[in-house]
């Protein structure tokens, strides 16, 4: 009976040890686990503070040579799906001729294969401008 008691004694003083060397993690375990379970990222909402601006300030409008390398020459300079080439004056004619407002419009929109922008989602309509007519003279 007695060595019955002393087990029982024994099994609950290393149930409680273990209990308690778990709620007494070492400030480096606890920093590890901070780190591994801290936000990817965080969510900033128009108007907070959010330490700074999100996005580069515009350095002023690119020209159309720079928009041109930058977006539309993975396409325009090869004629991907029937993109006009850069230079093409027979191809660029072509689709000038229903208008330069047209064209620019089907730029800004998409046209055929062609995504909206031609992906050149910070393009101002003043550089899609430029971009088409460096890609037609």
């Amino acid at each position: 009976m007695k060595m019955l008691q002393a087990m029982m004694l024994f099994v609950a003083t290393l149930v409680m040890a273990q209990a308690n060397a778990a709620d007494t993690a070492t400030d480096a375990q606890t920093e590890k686990l901070r780190e591994r379970i801290k936000p990817v990222a965080e969510v900033c909402v128009q108007g907070d503070d959010c330490g700074g601006p999100v996005v580069a300030a515009s350095t002023g409008p690119r020209s159309g040579d720079a928009v041109y390398t930058a977006s539309c020459a993975g396409c325009h300079a090869i004629g991907v799906a029937g993109a006009p080439k850069k230079g093409d004056t027979a191809a660029w004619d072509k689709r000038l001729a229903k208008g330069f407002d047209k064209t620019l419009a089907n730029a800004i929109s998409g046209l055929n294969a062609m995504p909206a922008k031609g992906l050149c989602m910070d393009c101002s309509d003043d550089e899609l401008t430029a971009a088409i007519k460096f890609m037609a003279k």
